[in-house]
């Protein structure tokens, strides 16, 4: 009998979040297709390892895991493409955003993951519009957060929005940002509410903004020596899977979002809903970049959204 096939599948999220069931979902489905062909081990959070957040990259990368998923700002560095869904206000709903990425966009910038990197990218997660929240006082325009030191991901085209906003952004990985809010170290950070939740920022951050800066997508990607040798009805399979797993991550995204809304209000926190006119300051402040960005990326890539 042939040596079972490992599939070794891993996050940074507790086991109760909408990726980590994802993940479960995937490899639920396979087994019950696969049976003992198969062999699927989960680590739901690589940080309780004393790894941080950006090392699932490597970890697929090099095999040690099989599947992963991650920002897709964390690859900015090295796939310069992925800028572009870094724009601030790039999209203005998720219907939006989810087509272009299930479409010719979320093509292109697979192709040029891959090109760079040892992945097979299977579809693209939803990490949702991000919002502010912070220490120091209600953000309703840019100059509220005026001289605030924030963190970001690890993105120049976030940086600069930030750095156009009035603030200080600080380009760390989760596990630093994590910290530095406990310590009281930082003022600020920006993430989906759900994430902040998740990782308990409101127990800190008195003060959040709907803002809906950003609209990030988390790439699914799977080791590609490891996938590119598997039989063709285990890959054909596989495909499958996630394709569903992020039909079904996007519908868990939507009822978190409104948990972790109602979890922040119950916490005593303060949730500023930015109007229009205020929505406006925003949009022309980070103008500067949106020139920058038409040279940078072309009129091909906008057309990608349209």
């Amino acid at each position: 009998m042939a040596k079972a096939i490992q599939i070794r599948m891993g996050g940074y999220g507790p086991a109760t979040t909408g990726f980590s069931r994802a993940l479960k979902f995937i490899g639920e489905r396979l087994a019950q297709q696969f049976g003992d062909r198969i062999v699927v081990k989960y680590v739901w959070n690589i940080m309780d390892f004393g790894y941080r957040a950006e090392d699932i990259l490597w970890l697929v990368e090099s095999g040690v895991l099989t599947l992963g998923y991650q920002s897709s700002s964390y690859l900015t560095d090295r796939v310069p493409e992925l800028g572009f869904v870094d724009l601030p206000f790039l999209f203005s709903q998720n219907e939006t955003a989810r087509a272009a990425m299930d479409g010719e966009l979320g093509t292109f910038l697979a192709s040029k993951i891959e090109a760079r990197v040892n992945y097979r990218i299977l579809g693209w997660y939803e990490n949702g519009f991000r919002q502010i929240s912070n220490k120091v006082r209600a953000v309703r325009t840019p100059a509220d957060l005026t001289g605030m030191r924030i963190r970001v991901l690890p993105s120049d085209v976030q940086a600069r929005t930030f750095e156009l906003l009035g603030a200080v952004p600080l380009r760390w990985d989760l596990t630093e940002a994590i910290a530095a809010i406990k310590a009281g170290t930082i003022d600020a950070q920006e993430n989906p509410f759900a994430n902040t939740v998740t990782y308990g920022v409101h127990k800190f951050h008195h003060y959040h903004s709907v803002t809906n800066h950003f609209y990030i997508s988390r790439p699914i990607f799977l080791h590609r020596t490891a996938f590119d040798a598997w039989p063709s009805d285990l890959q054909n399979a596989m495909r499958e899977a996630v394709a569903a797993s992020v039909e079904y991550q996007r519908g868990l995204a939507e009822e978190e979002d409104v948990a972790s809304r109602r979890a922040i209000v119950d916490q005593g926190c303060e949730i500023a809903e930015i109007t229009a006119d205020e929505h406006a300051l925003f949009a022309k402040a980070v103008q500067p970049l949106w020139a920058d960005a038409r040279t940078m990326y072309g009129k091909e890539m906008f057309a990608m959204v349209a």
